[in-house]
Parts: C-alpha cells; structure tokens; sequence
C-alpha cells in the first residue's frame, strides 16, 4: 500500500508539471505599455487617467507623469488621454505576438489629423490647456461704432448740421420747395391731404379738358 501512494502521488505531479507546462507554452503573451505625460513649461502635472481601447484598460499617471499597462495581449490597441485640463494626443499601439517586447507606436493630434511615428515607452506632450470661459473683453471706442443705434445717431447729427449749409447754396426756388417737403414730413395729415388734392385737382382738370374740345368742335360747327 505505500508504494501505490507513492505510485499514484508520482503520477498526480508528473500530470500538474505537463499540464503546467502545455499551459505555459500555448498561454497568450502579454507585454507592458509605458509611458509619460508632461506639459510643455515643465510643471507638474496632477493624475490624469489613462484609457486603453476606450475603457478595457485604465491607469493613473504617478507625481512624475509616468504609467503603465500590464498584461496587454497582441493586437493594435489605442491609447486616449483623459485629461479636463489638457489635450494630448492619441496613440495607437501594435504589438505583435513575434516581438512583444517592442510595440509600434503611432501618435497623431486628433483623429484625421497627420501621423507621426513616436518610440517606445510613449513621450507625450500636452499641445495646449482647454478654456472653458471666454475672456471678458474691456471697454473699446471703435467698438461702439459698431452698433447700429449708434451709426443711426452720428448720421443725424451729421444730417442738423450739414443741412444749413447745403440750404445756403440752394436757389431760392429750390428752398422753398424743400422747406415745403419738410413742414409736410413734419406734419403728416398735411402731406396726405396734399396729396389728395393733387389727386383730385388732375381728376378735374381731366374733364374741363373734354368739355374745352367738345366746344371747340361745335363752334366750328
């Protein structure tokens, strides 16, 4: 009876040593991401986060803007920087089952925009610091001219005082016509019944025209 425990325990482990090592020889390599975040004046950068293929992966920057991925399998995965103060760059990451340990890095600003090829572990470097409020702008004179209630009033000043003069040059004739028109603008049933006279006046003067050729023709007659 010893020896077949001893027989039956020999084989349990020879069986765990082949099925760990079938295990280690067919398992899917992995490999590290790393990289480091900083901004352009040197400052110190607070934890960002850090997302591998829209989420499956996530780390934190250290105090000294470094990070990394563990266990990433072969593939091509994409690198977002998930900072509410900054823009960094995306990165795209190939690893290849042949050559783990030397990932193809691929950076560019925005999606569309121009490629660039970047080593490994990844530098980035933030291209600029979003601005959620707009500047208030200060007090400019040139501004104000600019307003149409402003242009409209400049005009008519410009109209009081420059009338006079171009009354001055007018003839006489041209003045008091022009005077008319004014005291009509000025006073607006006055202009309408001017104008119905001069209505009513040419519908007059229609008939006196017929009724003179009517007795033209009957005194020649």
């Amino acid at each position: 009876p010893p020896k077949m425990a001893f027989l039956s325990l020999f084989r349990l482990s020879l069986l765990c040593l082949t099925t760990s090592l079938f295990l280690l020889t067919h398992a899917t390599p992995t490999a590290p991401i790393r990289g480091q975040l900083r901004l352009p004046d040197g400052a110190k950068l607070n934890t960002t986060r850090i997302t591998l293929n829209d989420g499956e992966q996530t780390t934190y920057t250290r105090p000294d803007g470094t990070f990394t991925f563990y266990h990433v399998p072969p593939g091509v995965h994409l690198l977002d920087v998930q900072s509410q103060a900054y823009h960094f760059s995306q990165v795209k990451v190939q690893l290849l089952k042949d050559a783990m340990e030397s990932p193809k890095c691929i950076e560019y600003a925005f999606p569309g925009a121009a490629k660039q090829a970047t080593p490994h572990p990844i530098l980035l470097t933030a291209h600029a610091k979003y601005e959620y409020f707009e500047k208030r702008q200060g007090f400019a004179f040139f501004a104000i001219l600019k307003n149409p209630m402003v242009l409209m009033m400049v005009f008519s000043v410009g109209l009081m005082f420059f009338m006079p003069m171009m009354m001055e040059n007018l003839d006489p004739e041209d003045k008091e016509r022009m005077q008319k028109q004014m005291e009509m603008q000025q006073d607006p049933q006055k202009m309408l019944s001017e104008m119905m006279g001069g209505l009513t006046g040419a519908a007059q003067q229609a008939p006196e025209k017929k009724k003179s050729g009517r007795s033209k023709r009957s005194r020649r007659d």
